[in-house]
């Protein structure tokens, strides 16, 4: 298990296997392969995140991997995911080759990206990456309610984490409360809605009423609903600003203003369509 140097004030959470995951992470889609990946990681980590997430299908695990080295931050204290890309056949050969490019021993966290082919049938192969130690948590990524459930009852070792598109825009509430009776953690990818939902009337007005920007209330809102949360940035200054988000807590008021701008319905599906 990784030793993560958090206190007990909200940065970490931990999973259904035992395993520690910090709640904040730098997501690192559409970043390139190259200085710029590279930087983000490096910033993000003298920042103090302790959480990097990538996947076999950005192309990018080289620049994270090096971004760690640069950093200096012992491996042990990162808690590192990638994601099985699921038009491949076989999770444990390809995290192997994740491993060569991050150029590490394990990966804190191996997800299938999402249920190409249906939920179940990599599920195997992902339970194989645990016991050989390549992994030391897995999951799974865009299964809503009927995907989860359908692995968790042919699974062995059940997944601890569903990463889904996740904020107060896409309140998915059936999914959230049915992945928590099972307990598994959720992490919400894109919070900011790839920064369209920084311009919403309601996130601003809040934002300007905390003495906060509109991607830290949103990024807190997460927090607060007990979301595991992935913040994507390549600039630095935006990279330390989306990490001041333990120093101040939204009120029930504000938070149910946030929660009325969900446009899902409350729904238990992690997809509104399918891309594959």
């Amino acid at each position: 298990m990784s030793t993560m140097p958090y206190s007990t004030d909200g940065r970490v959470q931990v999973l259904a296997d035992g395993n520690r995951i910090p709640v904040l992470a730098l997501g690192v889609w559409q970043v390139p392969n190259g200085p710029e990946c590279v930087n983000a990681v490096r910033w993000a980590l003298e920042a103090g995140y302790r959480h990097i997430d990538t996947a076999q299908a950005y192309g990018n695990e080289e620049s994270v991997g090096q971004g760690l080295r640069e950093s200096g931050v012992p491996r042990e204290e990162v808690f590192l995911t990638t994601k099985f890309y699921p038009a491949r056949k076989d999770p444990v050969a390809e995290v192997e080759r994740s491993l060569s490019r991050l150029d590490v021993d394990y990966v804190d966290l191996y997800i299938v990206h999402w249920p190409q082919g249906g939920a179940t049938w990599a599920w195997p192969g992902m339970e194989q990456t645990r016991e050989r130690g390549y992994a030391r948590s897995i999951g799974v990524s865009n299964f809503g309610v009927r995907e989860l459930e359908q692995v968790m009852t042919s699974a062995t070792v059940p997944p601890v984490v569903d990463q889904v598109q996740f904020s107060p825009f896409e309140y998915r509430r059936a999914l959230f409360d049915a992945a928590k009776q099972r307990h598994v953690a959720v992490e919400a990818y894109s919070p900011l809605g790839t920064g369209r939902h920084l311009q919403n009337d309601t996130v601003r007005r809040i934002a300007s009423r905390v003495g906060r920007t509109p991607a830290q209330v949103l990024l807190r809102w997460c927090l607060q609903r007990g979301l595991i949360v992935l913040a994507k940035s390549t600039h630095r200054e935006r990279i330390e600003e989306n990490a001041q988000i333990f120093d101040f807590t939204l009120s029930d008021q504000d938070m149910a203003a946030l929660d009325h701008i969900d446009r899902t319905g409350g729904t238990d599906r992690a997809l509104e369509s399918r891309w594959w």
